[in-house]
């Protein structure tokens, strides 16, 4: 298909593709809702936020945030991936005051907020390309392992303290207490039987062989069986909010400003906070946005820079008015592909869907037992450290599972920002190592001719940013070489951008050649396409 027919055949955007989209869109977005509910109010509690806030999270992401963003498909609201920042964030400047916490951590969203702005003005979307895989997709388990340490003493009721009687935080901590929790796991058998009956339908579901029944959402199945258990049990979780439609109560109960910047006063803390919102959040929408442009069947590629501006707009305006910090999401987002969307209007309907729950039917999160969210977020914390990772980044290479397994533990030992700075300088070393020089390691050897792009010396992640800017000075339409010939050393990182790359070219009709690989060996006795390679001797 040539590129004109192509263009034609592409669902419309913007107002017109409202109505041309609608069925797919509405109903993309209505099973999208469903997914989102429980989880945006798992998340929350998750983080120590009051409950109902995930939701005006999701409502803004999808409202707002959909009509100028610059990913069509994703839909933005509350991560998972987020919860160890927020939650430890709430802890440190709350000193045990929640509340406090709260309104402290929105301040630091805020700020984080206008620092994603200033990002996508600077066009930094490329942001992720800087931070070797093996170290992100590292933080990615990390965060999983957090998930489930915590949600599993959700999950039988229990809220371990520590020695000072204050509710643990720590990783360590968490995991370290996992044998007295599963010591003591049927004390309170109500509670353990939802959240198992929950964990089995979140974990069972996939596994049916009807592919009919197998489309209807896991997550509308749990809420289904566990709130008329938490009815039959006498089980009530969170605040009993009132509608939104009660103007006088409801409206100024959940839509206020809640944001407080007295945080500045432990300078410290607080910016550390905001660098990781800002940091942490930017690379997990733009790796989120990178895999759902691979889902996508029509090609469309996202504005990386557009959307960090978009998802910094709604940081700021989630940070004021009491929701969590927002990102482009990746398991609503692949539900919202796989359900068939076109549109950004999918993510719309998404947040509609939310505000007509609030409007009407917020007191019902009441009856979502705590142990069914749980259930709900160890299935998203297993998505993320499942033991296929590790084995996928020990085919890569052994180099590639020292970096993420190094990234994993110094996470868990000491914070986010820590442990991926960690997985980081040990790929550095290791490019060091191998013979790459300083001067190298930020800054790419490189040479346009016509339409070839000639790279000399190494080739590593640190350094791509620009070959990047040099490919994508070209249209996908053109004929391009890339000539690798006068490398010693291209590394994963490069290798895997380097085929998405190639990908976008023939999807837009082009070719991107690669020169020279014929002429590397796979590092470390590794088979896999994707491994670093260095030059033949």
């Amino acid at each position: 298909m040539n590129k004109k027919n192509k263009k034609n055949v592409l669902p419309k955007d913007g107002f017109t593709g409202l109505k041309e989209n609608f069925s797919a869109d509405a109903l993309s977005g209505f099973l999208v809702f469903l997914l989102a509910l429980p989880l945006s109010l798992g998340i929350a509690g998750a983080s120590n936020f009051p409950p109902i806030f995930g939701l005006v999270t999701a409502m803004i992401g999808g409202l707002v945030i959909s009509l100028f963003a610059g990913s069509l498909l994703t839909i933005k609201g509350p991560a998972a991936g987020l919860i160890v920042i927020v939650a430890g964030s709430v802890t440190e400047l709350g000193h045990g005051n929640n509340e406090l916490g709260w309104q402290l951590t929105l301040g630091a969203v805020v700020i984080a907020g206008i620092l994603q702005i200033i990002f996508g003005i600077l066009k930094l979307g490329s942001l992720s390309d800087f931070f070797p895989l093996s170290a992100v997709h590292g933080m990615l388990a990390a965060i999983g392992i957090i998930i489930i340490s915590k949600q599993l003493h959700v999950l039988a009721g229990l809220n371990p303290l520590t020695a000072e009687g204050r509710p643990m935080v720590e990783p360590i901590e968490l995991l370290l207490e996992l044998k007295n929790t599963l010591a003591n796991f049927f004390m309170h058998k109500d509670v353990v039987i939802i959240g198992l009956v929950c964990l089995l339908i979140v974990f069972g579901w996939p596994l049916i062989p009807n592919k009919t029944i197998r489309k209807i959402p896991s997550a509308l199945i749990v809420l289904l069986v566990s709130v008329p258990l938490g009815i039959l049990f006498d089980i009530h979780n969170t605040k009993d909010f009132t509608p939104l439609l009660e103007f006088n109560k409801g409206f100024t109960e959940i839509i206020a400003v809640n944001a407080n910047f007295d945080g500045f006063a432990e300078l410290g803390t607080f910016i550390k906070y905001i660098c990781m919102f800002a940091l942490v959040g930017s690379l997990e929408s733009l790796l989120t946005i990178k895999a759902i442009d691979e889902l996508d069947s029509y090609k469309r590629r996202s504005n990386t820079n557009k959307d960090l501006i978009a998802v910094g707009i709604g940081n700021v305006i989630a940070g004021f008015l009491g929701g969590l910090p927002m990102i482009s999401e990746v398991a609503r987002s692949s539900a919202n592909v796989n359900n068939g969307a076109k549109t950004r209007w999918a993510n719309f309907y998404h947040g509609l869907f939310i505000l007509i729950f609030l409007i009407f039917a917020v007191s019902f999160s009441n009856l979502i037992p705590k142990a069914a969210l749980a259930a709900m977020l160890i299935g998203v914390g297993w998505k993320l450290t499942h033991p296929r990772e590790f084995g996928h980044m020990a085919k890569i290479g052994k180099d590639q599972i020292a970096i993420f397994i190094t990234t994993i533990l110094f996470i868990l030992i000491t914070d986010l920002l820590i442990g991926i700075g960690i997985g980081i300088l040990l790929k550095l070393i290791i490019h060091i190592a191998r013979g790459v020089k300083p001067s190298n390691l930020f800054k790419a050897n490189t040479e346009v001719n016509g339409n070839i792009i000639i790279i000399r010396n190494a080739a590593i992640f640190s350094n791509f940013t620009k070959i990047k800017k040099q490919i994508h000075s070209f249209e996908f339409t053109e004929h391009i070489i890339l000539d690798l010939s006068g490398c010693f050393l291209v590394d994963h990182s490069v290798i895997e951008n380097l085929y998405h790359i190639k990908n976008d070219f023939a999807t837009e009709c082009g070719s991107f050649t690669i020169l020279g690989l014929d002429e590397f060996k796979n590092i470390g006795n590794s088979s896999h396409q994707l491994s670093a390679k260095k030059k033949i001797k």
